[in-house]
């Protein structure tokens, strides 16, 4: 498979604190990697990293075989990035199929035809409700998200950040909040994910962590601490040590 993601060397510091030293790590079509460890091990900052929102102060972000290191968030997204966040950052009076329309609108370089409405692209209004079904979410198509659930929310950022048609998936924590009974449902969302999506989730729910990854990066004070299968972080002394206990 070939690399989508590549991370040489990313380093971040600000000021005396060392959050991120020399992260090293690669992600390919169909990848389910999971970047786990302690809180405060640098993970969301990585992911900031990553995704352009901080520059690093050394090393290089590649995606899809191309450098990417000193281009914007926007810019990267065109190039197959794609992310959620820890916290959710919806508009809470939009209806749901709005918001989500509105993506499609911004994907297909629209957004500046402030003479034509969404409703006046027929085919992004299918892709829309196509995208709705998908995550389970089409009895809501008319709601505004602050009048739904936290674990619906979450499904809605996740069809938000499908409809930009990535290559790459980052996934902050996306149990993060949500109540165990609406779990399930954010469970079968991700096994439904296309299977030549690479995606990378931060989550600290180990039996998600365990039963959706194919590999799992452990980082500790900013620095990879051990890379390999849910078996082989099970069993390595030095992450049961640091973060997984006995």
């Amino acid at each position: 498979m070939s690399d989508l993601l590549e991370l040489r060397h990313v380093d971040k510091r600000y000021g005396g604190l060392h959050v991120t030293r020399k992260v090293s790590f690669r992600l390919a079509a169909g990848d389910r990697l999971a970047l786990i460890g302690p809180n405060g091990a640098g993970k969301t900052t990585l992911v900031h990293q990553i995704s352009g929102v901080v520059p690093s102060d050394s090393g290089e972000v590649w995606l899809r075989g191309e450098n990417v290191s000193r281009l914007s968030q926007a810019k990267r997204v065109r190039h197959g990035l794609a992310r959620t966040f820890q916290i959710t950052t919806l508009a809470p009076h939009l209806p749901v199929q709005r918001q989500i329309e509105m993506a499609l609108f911004e994907r297909e370089g629209l957004s500046g035809s402030a003479w034509r409405s969404v409703d006046g692209y027929p085919s992004l209004t299918a892709e829309a409700q196509e995208l709705l079904g998908r995550f389970g979410l089409a009895a809501h198509a008319a709601t505004a998200t602050q009048d739904l659930a936290y674990g619906e929310q979450r499904l809605i950022e996740m069809a938000l950040a499908m409809a930009l048609r990535p290559k790459v998936l980052l996934l902050d924590e996306p149990m993060a909040g949500v109540p165990k009974g609406d779990g399930a449902k954010l469970l079968s969302a991700l096994d439904a994910l296309p299977q030549d999506l690479g995606v990378l989730i931060i989550e600290h729910d180990m039996d998600l962590v365990f039963r959706f990854a194919n590999r799992i990066v452990v980082l500790c004070e900013g620095a990879v601490l051990a890379e390999g299968t849910p078996d082989d972080i099970r069993r390595d002394p030095k992450v049961r040590a640091a973060y997984l206990g006995n």
